[in-house]
């Protein structure tokens, strides 16, 4: 009989107690660049919004678990030639803490995902009686059991599934993340652009300031001009140079939030483009926020956790039925009777027990449920929010790059060229004493403006082409027409 009731406490441990699991690798920060949102093997994981009537999608943590190269992921990649770019974009992916933080808690989640669904760990104790309990049998020492609570399976199922998308929602979350770590890395690379092209052009006008100082000295030495000349000419060089100043201060910022970004010292010095060629967008809004819809990882995150809320409200629901718990147990005696017929004197008694909880307070249930439901309808808000601010921001951006598009063409076939064209004809007109220098300083006050208007035109187009595609989720094909920033004279 001892035998039989070991055989049957092993066989009840090995069919209710958990399942081992190996521990999970976390990988180190060099795979960043690999997890990103893909879709779950068989699966695809833009799940749209299921009517409470239809059945729900369930997935096994496995899928969790999938991790694809980036460029089968739909997140931006590189597209420019430029090799620098390249790399502070893949420095960043690598080295950004909150990717870092993202792709451990995505681990995480992964990793709670394995267990969720498993039993809880079986009991043993034992009890050494003082005053040992006297049977007719003998004296009894001690016992010995053990116990396994087995929930309903059916909840532990829904909470794996629960777990499994909340897994595949922060997946989507770190994607979501990189979006913005690159479109930060690569609008910071086109500011700096900008702010050099700027300094380059304002040392280019103070060159040309000071061959006009030069002229009026001239003029000055045969009695043809005045001495202010000179110092309005000395007064707008040390505005150009004041301008300067500003500018170098600016790039100084703008280098610090790139290296902020990549996680390096922000003194890091960081090299600009030495030319910027961009796109004029001819996608729609509707086209773009098609694309969003189905590639945008945040909007993918709200609809995966939308599906965790519905398999909590399953969950919930489960909740009100009861669990069951095995027992066994073993009480170990003594022979220290008499032989008798009626008793078998120093047998080990044993007994197998059945216990089951008894959910009796229905009010803490319809509040888990009503929970459980309040969560499930916020989270198909998310979506929706989600969703209109997507369009929003794509007409916001379109709308803007088109404006810097239209912007930079008129300064460069129109306005420029006539400012220049004034400026050196008022030059010329000066060196033969036709006008006054005054009337020189404000076209070549014109004319820088207008120099640095225009590179803060093909800069605002090339960072809303970069917004465009973070918010769509990819890199966009721009077959409009190209602009290329000329050198300035």
């Amino acid at each position: 009989m001892m035998r039989t009731l070991l055989s049957a406490t092993v066989l009840l441990t090995l069919v209710c107690g958990c399942a081992s699991n190996r521990p999970t690798k976390v990988a180190n920060s060099a795979t960043l660049a690999e997890a990103s949102h893909v879709a779950c093997a068989g699966h695809d994981l833009a799940v749209e919004s299921l009517p409470d009537s239809q059945p729900i999608r369930q997935v096994g943590f496995e899928e969790t678990k999938t991790v694809l190269s980036a460029n089968e992921s739909g997140i931006i990649e590189p597209a420019l030639s430029d090799a620098e770019l390249a790399t502070l974009e893949q420095t960043a992916v690598d080295q950004n803490p909150r990717l870092i933080r993202l792709y451990q808690e995505y681990q995480a989640a992964t990793a709670r995902s394995q267990y969720v669904n498993k039993l809880p760990d079986p009991r043993a104790g034992a009890n050494v009686f003082g005053n040992p309990i006297e049977t007719a049998s003998g004296s009894q020492r001690a016992n010995m059991n053990l116990s396994q609570m087995i929930p309903w399976l059916e909840k532990l199922n829904a909470d794996q599934q629960r777990a499994c998308f909340e897994a595949l929602a922060i997946r989507s979350e770190f994607a979501a993340e990189r979006l913005r770590v690159v479109a930060g890395v690569r609008t910071g690379w086109y500011r700096l652009y900008v702010i050099d092209r700027q300094i380059e052009t304002a040392k280019a006008n103070q060159e040309l300031l000071e061959s006009l100082i030069d002229v009026a000295n001239a003029r000055i030495a045969t009695g043809k001009a005045s001495q202010g000349d000179v110092l309005l000419g000395t007064l707008e060089f040390s505005q150009v140079e004041e301008r300067l100043l500003t500018l170098r201060k600016q790039r100084k910022s703008v280098e610090a939030e790139i290296n902020r970004l990549l996680a390096r010292p922000v003194e890091t010095s960081i090299q600009s483009p030495a030319e910027l060629t961009v796109s004029v967008p001819e996608l729609t809004v509707a086209e773009i926020h098609q694309l969003a819809l189905n590639a945008q990882p945040e909007i993918d995150a709200a609809r995966l956790r939308t599906q965790a809320t519905r398999w909590g409200i399953e969950s919930a629901r489960l909740s009100r039925r009861p669990e069951f718990a095995l027992s066994a147990s073993y009480f170990v005696t003594d022979n220290n009777r008499p032989p008798s017929t009626v008793v078998n004197v120093g047998q080990d008694p044993w007994a197998l027990g059945v216990q089951v909880s008894v959910p009796i307070w229905r009010d803490k249930y319809d509040a888990m449920e009503n929970e459980a439901n309040w969560k499930h309808h916020a989270a198909h808000r998310s979506v929706d929010e989600l969703s209109d601010r997507c369009d929003a921001m794509i007409l916001d951006l379109l709308t803007e790059a088109q404006r810097a598009a239209e912007t930079a063409n008129l300064y460069r076939t129109t306005i420029l060229p006539q400012a220049r064209q004034t400026l050196s004809a008022d030059q010329d007109s000066y060196s033969n004493g036709a006008v006054e220098f005054d009337r020189v300083i404000r076209d070549y006050r014109s004319v820088l403006t207008l120099e640095l208007g225009y590179q803060k035109a093909i800069g605002d187009l090339a960072i809303a082409n970069a917004m465009l595609q973070q918010v769509a989720g990819q890199d966009l094909e721009f077959s409009g027409k190209l602009l290329s920033e000329p050198k300035p004279e």
